[in-house]
């Protein structure tokens, strides 16, 4: 009776491990296949992450590879600058030239128009009699990082305007400062001042207004470093016009900008410099013009659709261009005025 109880008993206790064993093995198949799932799904999300971020990356490196590079523009506004007559002025450039020289520089809207069109392949030459504008020039070109921490000082503020102004005012205290902010001065008066004018006294000393703008940007960074990659091969001058003769060679393109003859008695506006730019100047400047046309240079000028200046250039060909004029004092006579461009035959 014991051993067929014990039997029994024996049996039962198989029959539930065994259910034990069966369970356990499901269980495991079903955490196994639980299992598979989730690394699946884990690995699918971490592929698909993956997928992301090289679209991300491969979105943003098309993003700065499409990013166009800012081109230069002129860092001074200046007045009788070139920007607004390009259009008009680009098609009698000439399409090829061996060096580019252009002895009245001012805001240099030609000489930047040329560079970033591709035209400047030999060597430049901005010439200037302003010694101030040469000076900013050279240090755009050689020290422009310490330049924009200079202009940053500076503030949009009346009274801090006439403080920065009045210093050339006395020229022992302007002979101190340094080149880099001397140039810094002429870039914050510049953008500042009435009208973006440049014009000294007699005396050389800026006597332009404060020009209430509100907010005037005198700290273009990512222009000025632009402008300075520009001037990398360019040769800056200070002196005048007259050494144009040092470098013109044949087949090089000279480009003048000079002060414009007035129209008229009360019109005339030539004080870039302290010395006026009156008639013998220009006389002068048709002589040396007429030097390199014989030397086969290639030659643009402009000036005003005067009868002096017509007359002074008759042998050559005159192109009548439209500008706007910014800069009276009677509003009325703002607008639209005739220009004039001569260049020799090349």
């Amino acid at each position: 009776m014991i051993r067929v109880m014990s039997k029994f008993f024996f049996y039962i206790y198989r029959k539930f491990i065994n259910s034990l064993d069966l369970n356990n093995k499901n269980g495991e198949k079903k955490l196994v296949e639980k299992n598979n799932q989730y690394f699946k799904l884990l690995t699918n999300n971490w592929s698909n992450k993956e997928i992301y971020h090289s679209k991300m990356q491969i979105s943003e490196l098309n993003k700065n590879k499409n990013k166009k590079k800012r081109l230069p523009t002129p860092f001074l506004k200046w007045a009788g600058g070139k920007r607004q007559l390009l259009p008009q002025m680009q098609k009698y450039f000439p399409s090829n030239f061996n060096q580019y020289i252009e002895p009245f520089v001012g805001g240099g809207a030609v000489f930047l128009f040329l560079y970033n069109e591709g035209f400047l392949k030999n060597k430049t030459f901005l010439i200037d009699t302003n010694e101030d504008l040469i000076n900013t020039y050279k240090v755009v070109k050689n020290n422009v990082e310490d330049l924009i921490d200079d202009l940053k000082i500076h503030v949009n503020d009346k009274d801090y305007y006439y403080s920065v102004r009045e210093k050339d005012r006395n020229q022992e205290i302007y002979n101190k400062m340094t080149f880099i902010e001397k140039a810094s001065r002429i870039i914050y008066m510049n953008k500042c001042c009435y009208n973006g004018l440049y014009r000294v006294n007699s005396k050389g000393q800026f006597n332009v207004p404060f020009g209430k703008y509100k907010n005037p940007k005198f700290c273009d960074g990512e222009n000025l470093r632009s402008v300075s990659l520009a001037l990398k091969n360019v040769e800056l001058v200070h002196g005048s016009f007259e050494k144009v003769l040092n470098f013109a060679k044949k087949d090089d393109f000279i480009y003048f900008d000079p002060p414009y003859h007035p129209l008229s008695a009360t019109s005339s506006f030539t004080s870039y410099t302290k010395d006026d730019f009156g008639m013998k100047y220009q006389e002068k400047l048709f002589e040396i013009f007429q030097e390199l046309d014989k030397r086969r240079c290639k030659l643009m000028l402009s000036n005003s659709f005067s009868d002096f200046i017509r007359g002074l250039y008759e042998d050559y060909n005159k192109i009548e261009l439209k500008a706007t004029r910014a800069i009276n004092c009677d509003a009325t006579k703002r607008g639209k005025i005739k220009e004039i461009l001569i260049v020799n035959d090349f």
